[in-house]
């Protein structure tokens, strides 16, 4: 019967040995990985990850004084930064640069809300 498909001792002859069609099939290599859709949670894929520390940093700003500048600070005392008000504050995630934003007030408490991305230099 000739439908197109070949058939099993065909197969098997191309393949060099007794295997039949579906036993070739079965062993065939799957591919290296799970597929995801667009936008699909990756979650057992990444828990590995999710207790390895990470040290975070929001930087206002900066200033540079001599030790015998800083030594003369007292309580109260106003250092001058090198940002004005407003302007967007760094944030870094284990000293690296990785975003930009702005200083917000929850609940008497100060935090951090991310406004740009910064893209990496690195590949």
């Amino acid at each position: 019967m000739s439908d197109g498909k070949p058939d099993d001792a065909q197969v098997a002859k191309k393949a060099g040995s007794d295997m039949s069609y579906n036993e070739i099939k079965e062993t065939a290599p799957r591919d290296a990985g799970p597929e995801y859709g667009l936008g699909e949670p990756m979650a057992s894929d990444v828990a590995a990850i999710y207790d390895i520390p990470v040290q975070i940093s929001a930087v206002l700003g900066r200033s540079t004084m001599q030790v015998s500048q800083l030594l003369k600070l007292g309580r109260g005392a106003v250092v001058e930064l090198d940002r004005k008000v407003g302007e967007a504050i760094d944030i870094y995630v284990n000293n690296r640069l990785v975003a930009r934003g702005e200083v917000v007030v929850v609940e008497d408490k100060l935090g951090v809300t991310m406004t740009e991305i910064v893209k990496s230099d690195r590949t």
